[in-house]
């Protein structure tokens, strides 16, 4: 899917006020910052610090697959004009410091994950071009406040007039966020705790796993361009009969073909759509992280609270 601009905000006035190019009303005497953000769930937090102080284009829009993106001639123009570009980092965009380099950019990078304790990639050593790291960091929501935290730090840095809302708007977010965390462990914790194991087409989940204890195992690595061996397939059908695991998820970037497969010749129930490593365009069940966090809750209680 091709990237494009301001898509992110979970407003329709903030989806206005983020209109690329747009003169913003608030700010007729200053121009937007121009910033670029690298996939969509990073746009979205930068969107709820920045608000309408900035010109924010996504280069993976909502939808589209970060781990197998193409940057285009527009996505260099956008690093060139842009006065920041934050990235996720943790080699989560394998394609970005080319982009970085080619585009000639002497915007300011900034690593939106620093500060975060990584996790080691539970793949047996295919780690598919992430190295030996997990870089689905926003999968715990107290890295999402670090996240928050380093974005709301680099907008002020760039625009220090702006330091009072950029401030403002973090501390306002960062306190929904801890109310996500909250909301999350209590619907966990409903789950019995022998139910909370899954199967998931994509191994993105480790943080959310670490998190709130639920087991996550998948046949495919970090990356969706990681076609699965038919050993690895095996492995997991073998493991949920073993073990009784009592369901399969379809990521949302990945072949349903797959998990019907295991699903069929394992019995396990097939849960609902999870997103790891994008939203939805807006209007959809995850068109910002807080409402993809609260939907992958749902379908997660949905499949595992019965018995």
């Amino acid at each position: 899917m091709n990237s494009r601009r301001d898509v992110l905000a979970g407003t329709a006035a903030l989806s206005a006020a983020l209109a690329f190019g747009s003169g913003a009303g608030s700010q007729v005497n200053r121009p937007p910052l121009p910033v670029v953000a690298t996939f969509a769930i990073l746009a979205d937090f930068v969107a709820q610090v920045g608000a309408d102080r900035i010109a924010l284009t996504s280069l993976v829009a909502p939808g589209g697959d970060a781990h197998v993106y193409s940057p285009t001639p527009a996505d260099s123009r956008a690093l060139a004009a842009a006065r920041l570009v934050f990235v996720n980092g943790l080699g989560f965009e394998g394609w970005v410091n080319r982009l970085i380099t080619s585009s000639g950019t002497k915007a300011m990078i900034v690593t939106a994950t620093a500060g975060v304790r990584p996790l080691k990639a539970e793949t047996g050593g295919h780690s598919h071009g992430h190295g030996e790291v997990d870089p689905h960091a926003w999968q715990a929501v107290a890295n999402a406040r670090i996240y928050v935290a380093n974005i709301a730090s680099a907008l002020i840095s760039a625009d220090p007039a702006g330091k009072d809302g950029y401030e403002a708007r973090a501390k306002a977010y960062d306190t929904e966020l801890d109310a996500l965390d909250a909301e999350i462990r209590a619907g966990i914790a409903r789950i019995p705790a022998a139910r909370r194991r899954i199967i998931t087409s994509h191994d993105a989940f480790q943080y959310f796993k670490k998190a709130y204890g639920i087991d996550f195992a998948s046949p495919r690595g970090l990356s969706t361009s990681a076609e699965p061996s038919p050993q690895a397939v095996g492995r997991i059908i073998r493991q949920i009969k073993a073990e009784k695991i009592p369901a399969v998820f379809i990521e949302n970037l990945s072949d349903e073909r797959l998990m019907k497969r295991i699903a069929d010749e394992t019995g396990a129930r097939i849960g609902g759509r999870l997103y790891a490593d994008t939203l939805t365009p807006p209007g959809g069940p995850a068109s910002t992280y807080i409402g993809m966090m609260r939907h992958n809750l749902q379908q997660l209680t949905t499949a595992l609270a019965a018995g």
